[in-house]
């Protein structure tokens, strides 16, 4: 991934010292990913071009640390992409000038350059979003944009484009807006996400966070849309907090108010709240992903069988490692199986419950027929739950409009495409069908996932 940075005018000369970098100078930086090489492409005496080339090796990262597990488990652009990778280098390689020091060149610190930023293959669904952020802040913002594939302009534009940002502003203040704004709209952080996260997003949005209009979006997307958190940061801006502070020790649970639940959460409750009322005493997750289904089922001794599927060999691994910390030992009621619900299988007889949770959206529509089959008349369980994202909801997530919420998405269902393909399977199957949704309902456009609970006639 690839950053560069100029300043225009009679200050070039001055950049370098901000920067601490020597322009004749090769350096070569570690970072806890990979390496960061920072150097001068172009030297001129009105315009002085800093850029860092951010290393990542892939295959280290797939087979090495559990802190970066799940960001590279298939072909991914992370080594690539402007991502929060960028953000930690910019924090090590530039620290001094995020900070605003510098010993040689003090007057110049507080003083506006004219300075331009070029951030490389930027993911950005909606190219109005750009605007949206950088302008509010005085910058002026240009964008390439580039096809999929040029031999087939069908498939439309890349979600990257070649963000470069202009404006009168310090040094340290354009660092602290690219801290902050490149993990928004990458929306994935490789590391985990404390209440030390609100801190450095006080510390980076100080004198600009506060009275930018999307400030609530900027911190959601930030701290990686955890609820707690991004009121935590909200409450403190609304009440003219708008920097950094020592972190206190964790408030009492008497004292806090109750914590909304995410919705991913509040889907995994609704559903084995569905699991349990129904009766079903084995249950099949297909697409179990890291498990997190499969430990609440495993706490109700309703469940005698209990079993998860995935496509993917590593991610079983990652749950079996998680259910390891939780339980000491694998259950024996517990199966985790590597396959498809696409294929027959022996395994997945015997159950009498099915979860499709977050699943059917990421299978071709081609492939469906052969899903519903299997889950449907193959296993031929008494229940079978399926929720899967309702589109019309996707206005509500304002970086979305019409892109899908997760690449990998093949397609999503609006309410009335949903229903007709539910009493569909229904039908042909031999199922009843109950339709709802979960999540916080907008009048307009429904409840964010879409639930179906089928049960055999």
């Amino acid at each position: 991934m690839l950053l560069n940075l100029t300043c225009h005018g009679p200050h070039a000369a001055d950049f370098s010292y901000l920067l601490h970098k020597a322009p004749a100078s090769v350096n070569i930086i570690e970072l806890p990913f990979g390496e960061a090489v920072v150097f001068y492409p172009l030297i001129e005496e009105q315009k002085l071009t800093c850029s860092m080339l951010i290393d990542i090796d892939p295959l280290t990262m797939a087979k090495g640390e559990a802190r970066f597990s799940g960001l590279f488990d298939y072909l991914s652009d992370r080594p690539y992409a402007a991502t929060s990778f960028m953000s930690v280098a910019i924090a090590r390689v530039f620290g001094t000038a995020l900070s605003g020091r510098c010993q040689n060149r003090p007057e110049v610190v507080t003083q506006k350059l004219s300075l331009q930023a070029d951030i490389f293959m930027l993911r950005c669904g909606h190219l109005e979003y750009l605007n949206s952020i950088f302008e509010p802040l005085g910058y002026e913002t240009n964008f390439e944009i580039f096809p999929v594939d040029k031999e087939f302009p069908k498939l439309g534009r890349s979600p990257y484009v070649n963000l470069t940002i202009k404006g009168e502003v310090t040094l340290q203040d354009l660092l602290r807006h690219l801290y902050v704004l490149i993990p928004v709209f990458d929306g994935r952080k490789h590391y985990w996400i404390g209440r030390d996260e609100v801190e450095k997003l006080l510390r980076h949005g100080q004198g600009w966070l506060s009275e930018h209009p999307q400030r609530g979006h900027i911190a959601r997307r930030y701290l990686s849309r955890l609820n707690q958190l991004t009121n935590m940061a909200l409450g403190r801006l609304d009440n003219g907090e708008s920097g950094a502070r020592e972190l206190e020790p964790e408030p009492g649970t008497s004292a806090e108010p109750p914590e909304k639940l995410s919705l991913n959460r509040l889907r995994l409750e609704v559903v084995l709240a569905e699991l349990k009322a129904s009766g079903v005493t084995s249950v099949l997750d297909f697409g179990c992903g890291e498990g997190k289904l499969l430990r609440r089922l495993l706490r109700e001794k309703q469940f005698e069988r209990v079993a998860g599927l995935d496509v993917s060999l590593l991610t079983l691994k990652r749950a079996e490692a998680g259910l390891l910390r939780v339980f000491k030992t694998i259950p024996p009621r517990l199966e985790l199986l590597h396959g498809a619900m696409t294929y027959k299988d022996q395994r997945l007889k015997g159950f009498t419950a099915v979860v499709c949770q977050e699943v059917i959206e990421h299978l071709d529509p081609w492939r469906r027929p052969a899903m519903e089959k299997i889950v449907f008349e193959y296993i031929g369980a008494k229940v079978v739950v399926v929720t899967t994202p309702n589109r019309e909801y996707n206005v509500n997530y304002f970086s979305l409009k019409d892109q899908l919420r997760h690449r990998d998405h093949r397609f999503e269902w609006d309410r009335q495409e949903f229903g007709k393909w539910a009493a569909s399977v229904a039908q042909t199957y031999g199922y009843t069908v109950r339709l709802s949704g979960i999540g916080d309902l907008d009048e307009s456009a429904g409840q964010p996932t879409q639930i179906g609970v089928f049960s055999q006639c």
